[in-house]
């Protein structure tokens, strides 16, 4: 008789059914395992977590007081009948891809990925495995990432022409990973850095778990915004083009996300500047990472699982697709527009 599957499929979450445990659960259960702390994957309603110790601090803030405990990567736990580990996935800091065995069976859960090094997150680690449960959120061949080097490159030359110009730069980032790498990735002797409340607060949570940032000020009501001609603005995206964004006088916007690879999403935004720059896999990326762990059976989850699919497939994977409501890079950001 056949022994059932490591992991299932449910309407609450990916489930462990030997360990009674939820990973990255979407309705509220009785354990959660969570591999980052974005809003699709770290939700409030669960009556426990367990993490990384470096996605801890990020997740209380975003979920406030919960029964939240931790683990080191590597480091190996029993729950129920099966071992649980937790390891490196480059997304974001302190993501994680969890690892699961049962009686010598292997599944890993990605959560969310890149294997490109950013110089802040945890580099990405493959984990060699029997299954593989991977998100595909840029699963198409156009989507191919610029090295980090020339990102901060052409940040730095748009920030420094506007500057020249007396104008402001306004860029539009998720508050939690992509904000954080534009401040590591631009030379800040250019001019000062502001931040909107949304990044302002998650990168404090940062710096107090010793992540290295340059200094940033944070831009609260009865800030003088236009009397820092020249400065970088960094915004959650949903600020660009608002009241609050134009407060800033002469100003050039712009918005860095892997979406910026599609010229129809740079005009439907009406943005003269787009920075083609995800925390997410790109295609050669997610081929990579799915080779490197061996696994015969992947699994996908959003993005362009379809297409994935039928790509797993004709390169001989035993492919699926698993509905989830992760909602990768488009949905990342849900805060509302505090200052």
């Amino acid at each position: 008789m056949s022994r059932s599957p490591v992991l299932t499929f449910t309407d609450r979450g990916i489930y462990c059914p030997s360990g009674d445990f939820h990973i990255d659960p979407w309705r509220p259960v009785d354990r959660a395992l969570i591999t980052h702390g974005h809003s699709d994957h770290a939700r409030w309603g669960h009556r426990r977590y367990l993490s990384t110790e470096a996605a801890a601090p990020v997740i209380r803030h975003r979920l406030g007081e919960i029964d939240l405990r931790t683990i080191a990567y590597g480091e190996r736990r029993t729950i129920g009948g099966v071992t649980v580990s937790f390891h490196p996935a480059g997304h974001v800091p302190g993501s994680a891809q969890i690892r699961v065995e049962e009686a010598g069976e292997v599944w890993v859960v990605s959560g969310d990925y890149k294997v490109a090094e950013d110089g802040l997150s945890e580099p990405f680690e493959p984990v060699a495995c029997h299954a593989f449960i991977s998100e595909c959120t840029f699963g198409l061949p156009v989507f191919r990432w610029t090295p980090q080097a020339q990102i901060a490159a052409d940040l730095n030359h748009w920030w420094a022409a506007n500057a020249a110009e007396g104008r402001t730069s306004v860029i539009g980032a998720y508050s939690l990973g992509k904000a954080q790498r534009i401040m590591a990735a631009v030379d800040p002797s250019i001019g000062p850095i502001l931040t909107h409340g949304a990044v302002e607060a998650t990168t404090v949570v940062m710096r107090n778990q010793g992540i290295a940032l340059p200094p940033t000020t944070h831009v609260t009501p009865s800030f003088d915004a236009k009397g820092h001609p020249g400065a970088l603005v960094i915004a959650p995206p949903s600020a660009l083009g608002t009241p609050w964004a134009n407060r800033f006088g002469p100003a050039a916007e712009a918005f860095a996300s892997g979406w910026m690879a599609l010229r129809g999403v740079r005009r439907r935004r009406g943005l003269a500047r787009g920075f083609v720059m995800s925390d997410h896999a790109d295609w050669d990326g997610l081929n990579e990472a799915i080779r490197a762990t061996g696994a015969e059976r992947v699994f996908v989850t959003h993005g362009y699982t379809s297409v994935f699919r039928r790509w797993l497939e004709s390169q001989g994977y035993d492919a699926g697709i698993v509905e989830t409501e992760y909602e990768g890079e488009e949905a990342a950001e849900p805060e509302p527009l505090v200052e």
